[in-house]
C-alpha cells in the first residue's frame, strides 16, 4: 500500500459490497486481499474465481494493516476476511472509446510500466491541462488509480478518460487498423521529439518506465520513435510526457 495520501476511500470490504463490485464493474477492482489462513465460504469462493477470471491480483495477507486507515478516520469495520483496493474513477472501455464518433483528430497516451503514482498524477494532470482524449494502461505493470494518483494529479484523473487492458500490443495493433499512428519515446531514436509532425492525424504517445523504457514489443510496432535530447540523463517519464504532449499542441495550433 502507499504510504503518502492513503486513505480507507482506495477500499471496499466485505464479502457482499466485493461480490457486487466485481460482477458488475470487475475493471474498478485494482487488487483484493484475503485473509491469511481463512476458511472460504462459497461468497468467498466466488470472489476468488471472479477474481482469477477478470486477471485480477490476489494476495493472502494480514488484514490488520488495514487497521490504522480506519483509525485515523474513525471507523471501526469488520472486513469478514476480503478487502479490494478500487480505483476511484470508472475506466472507459477500449471499443467503446475507439468508436466513439468525432469530428476531430483525437490523442492519447500509453503508459508502457510506469508504477509510481506521482508520475502518473502528474501526468493526467499534463493531458487533462492539454485536452487530450484518453490514458491507456495495462492491467498489470502500471500504478492503481489511488488516492496519491488524484491529489498529484490536483483531480485532473476525473477529468481524462482512463483505458485499462490485458494487452497494450493487442491495444497497439487494433489503433493502427484503425488508422492511429503511434510514436514511441526512445532515448536511442535519431529523430528528435521536435523532428516528426504530429497534425492531422490521430495519434497515441508510448511513454514506458525510467529506466527500462518503452517495451520492445511496442517500439517495433511504433511508427515513430522519438527522443528528447540531453546532455545529461533523461527526464523523468512525467517531465517527459509534458514536453512531447506540449510540442504536440504547438504544432496542432500553429497556423
Amino acid at each position: 500500500m502507499e504510504k503518502s495520501y492513503e486513505s480507507i476511500k482506495n477500499y471496499i470490504y466485505g464479502k457482499n459490497a466485493i461480490l457486487e463490485t466485481i460482477t458488475k464493474n470487475p475493471k474498478r477492482i485494482n487488487k483484493i486481499f484475503f485473509s491469511q489462513g481463512i476458511n472460504f465460504d462459497n461468497k468467498l469462493k466466488k470472489i476468488n474465481e471472479l477474481a482469477q477470471k477478470n486477471s485480477i491480483i490476489i494476495q493472502f495477507t494480514n488484514l490488520n494493516k488495514f487497521n490504522r486507515l480506519l483509525e485515523s478516520e474513525g471507523k471501526k469495520i469488520n472486513f469478514q476476511g476480503v478487502v479490494a483496493s478500487v480505483s476511484p474513477v470508472e475506466y472507459v472501455d477500449f471499443e467503446e472509446f475507439l468508436n466513439t464518433k468525432t469530428n476531430k483528430f483525437r490523442k492519447i497516451v500509453i503508459l508502457d510500466g510506469v508504477e509510481d503514482p506521482h508520475n502518473f498524477g502528474a501526468i493526467a494532470r499534463t493531458l487533462a491541462a492539454a485536452s487530450f482524449d484518453a490514458i491507456i494502461i495495462p492491467k498489470h505493470r502500471s500504478c492503481p488509480i489511488n488516492s496519491t494518483v488524484e491529489k498529484t494529479s490536483c483531480g485532473a484523473i476525473n477529468h481524462i478518460s482512463v483505458i485499462k487492458t490485458n494487452s497494450l500490443p493487442s491495444i497497439v495493433d487494433t489503433l493502427k487498423k484503425n488508422d492511429w499512428w503511434i510514436i514511441a519515446a526512445d532515448g536511442q531514436s535519431k529523430d528528435n521529439y521536435f523532428d516528426i509532425s504530429y497534425k492531422d492525424m490521430n495519434f497515441a504517445i508510448i511513454l514506458g518506465a525510467e529506466g527500462e523504457g518503452v517495451s520492445k514489443t511496442l517500439l517495433n510496432k511504433a511508427d515513430f520513435k522519438i527522443k528528447i535530447p540531453s546532455n545529461f540523463e533523461s527526464l523523468n517519464v512525467s517531465a517527459a510526457c509534458a514536453v512531447i504532449v506540449y510540442e504536440s499542441i504547438r504544432q496542432i495550433h500553429q497556423m
